[in-house]
């Protein structure tokens, strides 16, 4: 059963993680030594000073700032604002991997999701429209197969990632490096929203907690942990995804770069992974034949939402659509006026059958047949 903690035990809490000069590492090393908040603040000074903790912290637990706690409590005070501790069984146990594992997360959703199997999606937050549209096309395909999609809620890669998700009435959690009492960036407020209703949205950080430089790494290395892989899909050579990719790989985790046009700079963090040892993926059954293994010892919870029934790609319609496909690139205008489709139904058709393999997108645009 999941313990909760008590209002003491919660008070000692916030006031640790509200803490100035206190750092993840250093906060795992006092929870193995004392236990617990409570133990922690308990202990004498000249003893905390031997760990090398700093004046400002220490000076922080015997008069704390009244109005971050008071911040912190009233985020909890809300319905379904959550802290879980280390202690509670639901805890998601791939993050006791990491030597400097949160031991508090707050969240929001569904802590059952906590110990999903996931693929981590990550990528630039500025990607080409074919980056965007593989991000959605692919967290859709692997979140209907069953596994959690986990990105940081960022502008792209992520966003798509999380969408292409909740498309297919999937899991996806949401990584953020803020207190979950905002949303960075803001115009991903209404998508943070979907996420909170259908998933899990997850940060270390207490509410009030702004959106700093320093706490993406942070971020990330949840990311990483979490998950059973990461996908890197659009990244140049400076960019916070190779970080999670590292991340991952340091932690025994799976590694997979979509591979990208030599002229794009945008493929040349993919590029740089997959020459270090990264799997090259095309198709989004790559990584279910790659992950297959460890998805048969992970026990899966089921989303308590409805699944629709996989597209039949011998409907007429899709039929009707293959027609008018060949060898020659067709772009969806196209395609629209000499089907008679909706562009709606159109987009999503050609979405369903890329996955298959049957059509691809052309190098210069516009859809062709892969298939006789």
């Amino acid at each position: 059963m999941s313990r909760a903690p008590d209002r003491q035990e919660l008070e000692a809490w916030l006031r640790l993680l509200t803490s100035p000069g206190l750092g993840p590492a250093h906060l795992r090393r006092l929870c193995d030594t004392f236990g617990g908040a409570q133990a922690i603040l308990a202990a004498p000074r000249s003893r905390l000073e031997s760990l090398r903790l700093k004046a400002e912290t220490l000076d922080y637990w015997r008069a704390p700032d009244p109005a971050p706690l008071r911040h912190a409590q009233s985020w909890l005070d809300q319905p379904g604002h959550q802290l879980i501790l280390d202690a509670d069984p639901r805890y998601p146990a791939r993050l006791r991997d990491l030597n400097d594992a949160p031991p508090a997360l707050f969240y929001l959703g569904d802590p059952d999701l906590f110990n999903v199997p996931q693929l981590a999606m990550v990528g630039s937050r500025n990607p080409t429209p074919a980056g965007l549209r593989h991000a959605r096309q692919f967290a859709q395909h692997l979140a209907g197969q069953g596994l959690g999609i986990t990105s940081g809620l960022a502008l792209g890669v992520d966003a798509a990632a999380h969408q292409g998700a909740l498309e297919a009435q999937g899991m996806t959690l949401a990584i953020t490096g803020t207190g979950l009492d905002r949303v960075y960036p803001a115009s991903n407020q209404a998508l943070a929203e979907r996420i909170r209703d259908h998933g899990l949205i997850i940060s270390e950080f207490p509410p009030g907690t702004p959106a700093r430089r320093d706490h993406f790494p942070r971020r990330n290395r949840l990311i990483a942990a979490l998950s059973l892989g990461t996908l890197v899909i659009e990244a140049a050579l400076r960019s916070g995804s190779l970080i999670t990719a590292r991340l991952a790989g340091e932690l025994g985790r799976e590694v997979f770069a979509m591979p990208g046009s030599v002229d794009n700079p945008l493929a040349r963090g993919c590029h740089r992974l997959i020459r270090q040892g990264a799997k090259l993926v095309e198709t989004a059954d790559d990584i279910l034949e790659e992950l297959g293994p460890l998805l048969d010892n992970v026990s899966k919870v089921p989303s308590s939402s409805p699944r629709e029934a996989p597209p039949d790609v011998h409907d007429k319609d899709y039929q009707h659509l293959l027609k008018h496909l060949d060898n020659a690139p067709r772009s969806i205008d196209e395609l629209v006026e000499h089907t008679g489709l909706a562009v709606d139904a159109v987009s999503s058709m050609l979405l369903i059958l890329e996955l298959r393999g049957d059509v691809a997108m052309a190098p210069g645009g516009g859809y062709q047949k892969c298939r006789p």
